[in-house]
């Protein structure tokens, strides 16, 4: 097996592998040579090799495990290296038109499958990794209609043995539902914190857990979710303006003092909030 980007995610992965005995070896590749060499003191990877194309030679299984605006580049590297009967998938949260156009990078006899584990955290590298990472965690594939039936199947018990609760989504509708749940409050997040510290200046050392934990995902990597809400921008950008919408209606609420209206916009969150539990 070989796992472009060994972080927080292809770590986990690894490490999963390594726990249910399910791979005899695993190749890294990564830009940091720091964190490949954490791996493999660590034992997450058996090897590291310098190339994705090197580190991909002879893998029956392929994870791409990098930020999502470097897959199409990668698979173009990989390409010749990838043996029919190969199956390469990938960890990122951008499905759409990126899974059809990987799907035709394919070689003749490679099946490429689009995964995303919802699971992480707002630490990275290999460090960050886990074996129990997905144990419990929903992971939508986003099969076409040029899907595999095996390779489907096969790259579901892999997710299911990790422990994992797998389920089928269109790669489009994939990314309209991650634009609501995932997307948009990562940059809502991002807007909170940059309010909040420069309109009223030194507040933020004055910050409960309220506040922490509405904002908790603003440690997130500014580099990756940039990339992620780009690529995704249409859905994001439709989402900010349905919040600016909202927005406009409660500060109309505040500005009339209508306490009423902001008891039933806030109560209606509550309930809606409560439905998807802790």
């Amino acid at each position: 097996m070989a796992i472009l980007g060994v972080g927080l995610i292809g770590g986990s992965v690894a490490r999963a592998l390594k726990k249910g005995e399910l791979c005899s070896h695993i190749v890294g590749y990564g830009r940091s040579r720091a964190n490949l060499d954490a791996a493999i003191r660590l034992g997450v990877v058996d090897s590291i090799e310098k190339s994705a194309k090197a580190a991909c030679k002879g893998a029956d299984l392929v994870v791409l495990a990098t930020p999502v605006e470097t897959f199409k580049p990668l698979v173009t590297e990989i390409a010749s290296a990838l043996e029919p009967g190969a199956i390469v998938i990938d960890a990122g949260s951008i499905k759409g038109e990126l899974v059809r156009e990987i799907e035709s990078m394919m070689p003749s006899g490679v099946r490429f499958i689009g995964c995303h584990p919802i699971a992480g955290s707002e630490r990275s590298g290999v460090h960050a990794s886990t074996d129990t990472l997905f144990e419990g965690a929903l992971c939508i594939i986003t099969p076409t209609g040029k899907t595999d039936s095996r390779a489907l199947d096969m790259v579901s018990l892999l997710w299911e043995s990790f422990g994992c609760m797998v389920e089928s989504m269109d790669p489009d509708e994939h990314d309209r539902v991650y634009s609501a749940v995932s997307h948009f409050p990562h940059l809502v997040a991002y807007a909170i914190v940059n309010a909040a510290s420069e309109e009223v200046v030194g507040s933020l050392k004055y910050a409960g857990s309220g506040f922490k934990d509405t904002t908790r995902i603003a440690m997130s990597p500014a580099e990756l979710w940039k990339n992620i809400c780009i690529m995704n921008r249409s859905n994001v950008s439709g989402m900010v303006g349905r919040l600016i919408d909202e927005l406009k209606q409660m500060k109309k609420m505040l500005d009339s003092a209508d306490g009423k209206g902001l008891y039933e916009a806030f109560n209606r969150a509550a309930e809606t909030r409560r439905e998807i539990g802790d």
